[in-house]
């Protein structure tokens, strides 16, 4: 059995956005005490190790993570497809926005709004020549807050593993969420 070290218990409770003060409230003991053997000032008997291991492990399944709230099927254009093809592709899923992947990996979005400020006569053009900057990405760990703040600024956010592109969500999923 591997015993979690003071270390390792701080920087799950941290990663977890939990104060001392939750966590002891969650595993039934004082927060002098969370404080204590976070600090190595204390070796906690076994059963209290396990209340505040139990206590992590329920707290982590309160945390929303981008894995569990992504859409695995992104729907996106490549930077060489037509602006006419990611306009028909736009409509037909109706979107307003799509990701512009290459080999798996996002390099651009493009949106109805750069189309219409491309001008007239950019059907026939290359997506890559009207779209906008890359969705930020996150790797499937992230946390719904992590997501909401880049959602503030952004139509969506990109979420990958190793680089390449494993799912996407958007304003609309994190609000369905809340709902």
């Amino acid at each position: 059995m591997h015993l979690p070290t003071p270390k390792d218990l701080r920087e799950r409770r941290t990663s977890l956005e939990l104060t001392q003060s939750e966590l002891a409230d969650r595993a039934g003991v004082s927060q002098p005490l969370i404080a204590r053997i976070e600090g190595g000032d204390v070796d906690p008997r076994l059963s209290t190790l396990r209340r505040i291991v139990e206590a992590l492990d329920e707290a982590e399944g309160d945390v929303v993570r981008a894995g569990n709230l992504m859409h695995e099927e992104v729907v996106h254009v490549a930077p060489d497809d037509a602006v006419k093809d990611a306009v028909e592709k736009m409509q037909d899923a109706g979107y307003s926005q799509l990701p512009v992947i290459t080999n798996g990996v996002p390099v651009g979005s493009i949106s109805d709004s750069d189309v219409v400020h491309a001008g007239e006569d950019v059907g026939d053009h290359a997506v890559r020549e009207v779209m906008s900057e890359s969705f930020p990405t996150v790797s499937k760990d992230a946390t719904l807050d992590e997501i909401s703040s880049l959602l503030d600024h952004y139509k969506a956010v990109m979420v990958t593993e190793d680089g390449v592109t494993a799912g996407i969500i958007t304003q609309a999923d994190v609000a369905a969420r809340v709902s």
